[in-house]
């Protein structure tokens, strides 16, 4: 079959599918799939409703024909086994984060508005997982029609802890042979070759409690706070107005102070307000601290100073990669102490050795202590390999662009397999409207036609990896 007819093929499969592809969607977006280590058992790792969502996909995987196998509850996967045991093969993931703060809509029910899906994993990761299923379930139909078997095993991987530690693939790894090439649909267009490393830590003060009673912010993280709040001892009527910030009485010589941010994802904070960034400012402006606090808010604001790390004196970068980011995740009040997590993607440039010497540094001077919680190192795929160039290609194809392989400072499983890369399905080349929320955000959501658009790329590109020699 030449190129055009098959792309006409994939077409008309993904207009006839369409419906049933958003149905899909929809169950899996029902399904709040949080990290819930406080329930977890075995079967199920992660907690119940985690379990549910990789259940759920490994019941869609088998209905569309896929032989779908779930791995003690840690991860699953589906094959469409081929002439070779090799595999060509998907990554997607069905947990999410929080759904946090802000929505318009119902965020576990896909709202379906001007075109597009709304609702918490439509784009990260439940819908591409989806497509991923039913790209693979084309070749299902494929084979059944013809008799003819793939070249290789085609093999959609369903993760369940993509969003917190990654544990999923990491047992995945060190219990199954690696694909020969991978790539997850997890991320933007044309295709990402590498990703700095990843590092977080929390900060703890010493005991406070003189005037601050709680402090509460953000949802997970890896993300800029959107919104967050504080409880002092004060009179609401005594305190200024401020810009994003809104203050009521909370109990008898208590005020609440809220702060409503512009939220982004840890790897991408251009263009964000800190809401934990702003109550800082606030109740060092308004001396609404004790002696203690005081040096704690301080080292907040060095965290809070920048988005380069320059505050921390950790800034970098280098000729791979973009400049490192560091941001503030959240913030809670445990047991008289305050719990700030930070959020960094560093360049080849810069060690987690130096983030931490120089983080923790700051950290004593100002009586407070640093635990590193995740540290994974930057890694780069040569962008000249015959899977990569072919994914891009296609890309191109589709788009009429001419678009090369990139780095990012995001995170995806890409990232522990031998070969492979990102691929879609967002496209920085269509913006989405203002009211449709991006990854991690409140009311967030994705353009129906581009998700047609991705489904068919995926398929093509597939046939194409099946034609290489692995």
């Amino acid at each position: 079959m030449g190129d055009e007819e098959l792309k006409q093929e994939v077409h008309q499969y993904v207009e006839d599918v369409w419906e049933d592809v958003v149905k899909d969607i929809e169950s899996l977006v029902a399904i709040r799939s949080v990290e819930d280590m406080g329930n977890a058992r075995p079967g199920m790792p992660y907690g119940p409703a985690p379990y549910e969502a990789l259940s759920e996909a490994l019941r869609i995987a088998s209905r569309l024909g896929l032989d779908a196998h779930d791995c003690e509850g840690r991860i699953g996967y589906a094959d469409l086994e081929g002439d070779s045991p090799k595999q060509i093969a998907t990554i997607g993931h069905t947990d999410i984060v929080p759904e946090g703060t802000g929505w318009h809509y119902d965020p576990f029910k896909v709202t379906r508005k001007d075109g597009f899906l709304i609702g918490r994993g439509v784009l990260d990761d439940k819908g591409p997982t989806v497509l991923s299923l039913y790209a693979a379930k084309y070749f299902v139909d494929k084979v059944a029609a013809t008799g003819r078997r793939l070249p290789y095993t085609l093999r959609c991987i369903l993760g369940n802890n993509e969003e917190t530690d990654m544990r999923d693939v990491e047992w995945y790894i060190e219990n199954f042979e690696q694909p020969e090439f991978l790539f997850t649909p997890d991320a933007d267009f044309p295709l990402i070759c590498g990703e700095k490393g990843g590092y977080s830590a929390t900060i703890r003060s010493g005991r406070v409690s003189d005037v601050i009673v709680d402090f509460d912010g953000g949802t997970v993280g890896n993300a800029v706070a959107g919104e967050a709040a504080a409880v002092v001892r004060a009179s609401a009527a005594s305190l200024p107005a401020a810009e994003r910030i809104d203050v009521e009485e909370a109990g008898e010589g208590l005020a609440r102070i809220v702060a409503h941010g512009i939220g982004a994802h840890a790897s991408t904070p251009e263009g964000s307000i800190n809401a934990i960034g702003l109550i800082v400012d606030y109740l060092l402006q308004n001396g609404l601290c004790g002696e203690g606090e005081r040096e704690f808010l301080e080292l907040e604001r060095l965290v809070f100073g920048s988005t380069d790390g320059s505050t921390l004196n950790i800034a970098a970068t280098d000729d791979l990669f973009d400049p490192l980011t560091c941001i503030g995740g959240t913030i809670r009040t445990k047991d008289g102490v305050f719990e700030q997590t930070i959020d960094s993607r560093y360049p080849k440039s810069i060690t987690s050795d130096k983030i931490t010497a120089e983080v923790g540094a700051l950290c004593e001077a100002h009586h407070c202590s640093l635990t590193v919680d995740l540290d994974m190192v930057p890694f780069y795929t040569d962008p000249a390999a015959e899977g990569i160039q072919t994914l891009v290609r296609t890309y191109n194809e589709y788009t009429g662009r001419n678009d090369q392989p990139y780095t990012i400072g995001g995170g995806t499983y890409a990232r522990h397999f031998k070969a492979g890369g990102a691929f879609g399905p967002n496209d920085p080349h269509f913006p989405m409207p203002y009211w449709v929320g991006a990854e991690h955000s409140a009311d967030e959501g994705f353009e129906e036609a581009q998700f047609k658009r991705a489904l068919e790329i995926y398929i093509v590109s597939i046939a194409r990896l099946m034609e290489l020699e692995f």
